[in-house]
């Protein structure tokens, strides 16, 4: 009988981390296309306290954030003793590029936010995707 291995701590953290950050960074540049942007945190003409599209992107890439990283390292634990079907795995990778070209479809055409609201916008939902999947993902591993 083959003895079960399993990956080291930290390498399912990290690779949890960088699949939670992906995750929400895609998510917040087609949220961004659609109008769901961190950049309406910045401007001064709307007369609203918070734009309502600005919090749905917030709360949305810390959503996507933190369970990208839950489930990668879930997942990476149970990987390794062969306890995930072929299938899931096949459907599991097959969403995760029509995720990820998606937003290289997104990214690749002109950005309707003005350039500093963007990079602002940009560098808040990467620091908060970070967060949030190095949160998920501790959460799994303790759980595991």
């Amino acid at each position: 009988m083959a003895e079960t291995t399993f990956f080291p701590r930290r390498l399912i953290l990290g690779a949890a981390v960088i699949s939670g950050v992906l995750l929400a960074l895609a998510v917040h540049m087609l949220g961004a296309r659609y109008g769901l942007d961190l950049g309406g945190l910045w401007r001064f003409d709307t007369h609203e306290f918070m734009p309502t599209g600005a919090a749905i992107a917030w709360w949305l890439i810390a959503t996507v954030g933190f369970s990208g990283g839950y489930f990668t390292a879930s997942l990476m634990q149970s990987a390794v003793s062969g306890q995930i079907p072929q299938r899931m795995r096949q459907f599991l990778i097959a969403v995760g590029v029509l995720l990820l070209a998606g937003a290289g479809q997104v990214a690749s055409a002109p950005s309707p936010i003005p350039t500093v609201s963007g990079v602002l916008a940009g560098l808040a939902a990467l620091c908060l995707g970070a967060v949030m999947a190095f949160c998920g993902a501790h959460f799994a591993l303790r759980r595991g």
